[in-house]
């Protein structure tokens, strides 16, 4: 048995304060307990360090949050960032389905694996749902890289069987891919899969039948896909699949939507396809500065909320612009104003954190650094930069998180814990 005690101002959010007042949990001075990885004790630290005398006690200089969970993040695109120039079709056949070719080299999957986990850590994300390529050993590499650093990461062979050359599968060699990493990787350390088709116009249909075979005969994975992110895109949808009544219901006439569904985007969705998505559970993981990047458009906010769909938040790197969590938090703000609704600090928080947990079915582990929870958790320095410094120098908690939030980013995070030990430190790199 390890105890770990860190004294440091606590702050998380477990719920959508707006339904649960209490969900906001704020310590100025708190005490944060670890026992073998796992969060036993969190509270005031004048009301709870007596339970605990004589043992040694880390102050962590700077707000501790729990480490973010990234929804939405494609690795084998991290070194085709800000790559100018197009939107989404386009983009992809002009900067993305080279680059993701590469990937059939093991040895360059491992490579990238390697940096872009490093990179998250150093953004503060912890645990993160992310796609691969079409090629099993990117999984392989991503899922071994994983488990050395002890993160929680869900990932899983990518299926497009109607993709270029150099990146197509089929739909029997994608399922029986699927299905041994499956086996390959199931309960190993902190991992889960995901069954990943690329989106509606790079799958057959008997490719999408598959996959909702995998995902039935597999109660523990995910569905995780691209949903209704650009108008061009959803126009293609709608020639191939004219009985559809929208992009949504492409999905959900092969069984795809369902509460282990996690759909990247939704911004440009019809009513029909809001309540359809909070019927059966599924989530949306918004991506702000991918769409705003791309010219996609703007997450709707106020739509998602009248329906009460599930919300998570993502980097969707690399249309995306930064592994950063806290800024694309930021942007999230600026996408939902576009649309005339103030999305508050609290509420970005727990998107990126308990709200993305939840969409990938961990919330029970991670997002909200209550005991029981996995103690992973990131200590953020909102006197980063001299500018961050003045900004936040006696203001209050909501504006010293939002301030941390518009202009932050990685270099914000002081530290990030995985399991109660540090992973990734600033002053050492």
């Amino acid at each position: 048995m390890t105890l770990r005690l860190f004294r440091a101002e606590l702050l998380s959010v477990s719920a959508d304060h707006r339904d649960d007042p209490g969900a906001i949990r704020h310590e100025p001075d708190g005490l944060l307990v670890v026992e073998d990885g796992l969060v036993v004790a969190r509270g005031d630290h004048a009301a709870l360090a007596s339970r605990f005398d004589g043992l040694p006690v880390e102050r962590l200089p700077g707000i501790v949050v729990p480490g973010f969970v990234d929804a939405h993040v494609h690795y084998p695109q991290m070194d085709r960032i800000a790559s100018h120039g197009e939107q989404l079709l386009d983009w992809l056949e002009r900067h993305i389905f080279p680059a993701e070719m590469a990937f059939a080299d093991p040895v360059h999957a491992a490579t990238v694996a390697d940096a872009f986990l490093t990179e998250l850590l150093r953004n503060g994300t912890t645990s993160a749902l992310v796609f691969p390529t079409v090629h099993p050993a990117s999984v392989d590499a991503l899922f071994d890289a994983a488990l050395d650093r002890r993160m929680r990461i869900v990932s899983g062979k990518v299926l497009m069987d109607l993709g270029p050359d150099g990146l197509r599968d089929t739909a029997k060699a994608g399922r029986a891919d699927s299905e041994a990493l499956i086996r390959r990787w199931r309960g190993r350390g902190r991992l889960g899969y995901a069954v990943t088709p690329r989106f509606a116009l790079t799958s057959s249909d008997e490719q999408l039948r598959q996959a909702a075979a995998v995902l039935d005969a597999n109660p523990d994975v995910l569905l995780h896909t691209h949903l209704a992110e650009n108008r061009y895109e959803c126009a293609a949808v709608a020639e191939r699949f004219p009985a559809a009544h929208d992009y949504l219901d492409v999905y959900d006439r092969f069984g795809l939507v369902g509460p282990r569904s996690v759909f990247a985007h939704g911004i440009h969705l019809t009513d029909r396809s809001c309540a359809r998505i909070a019927e059966t559970g599924a989530g949306i993981a918004v991506c702000p500065t991918s769409n705003l990047f791309l010219g996609s458009g703007f997450f709707d906010f106020g739509q998602a909320d009248a329906h009460g769909m599930r919300l998570g938040l993502g980097s969707d790197i690399g249309a995306g612009t930064s592994f950063s969590m806290l800024h694309t938090a930021g942007v999230a703000y600026q996408a939902a104003l576009a649309r005339e609704m103030r999305l508050d600090p609290f509420r970005a928080l727990y998107l990126a954190t308990g709200g993305s947990a939840a969409l990938l079915g961990i919330a029970d582990r991670v997002g909200a650094l209550l005991p029981g929870q996995e103690a992973d958790f990131v200590v953020l320095d909102d006197a980063a930069t001299p500018l961050l410094a003045r900004r936040t120098a006696g203001a209050d908690l909501a504006a010293r998180l939002f301030a941390m939030q518009v202009l932050g980013d990685d270099r914000t995070v002081r530290r990030t814990y995985i399991m109660g030990e540090c992973a990734w430190d600033r002053g050492t790199g």
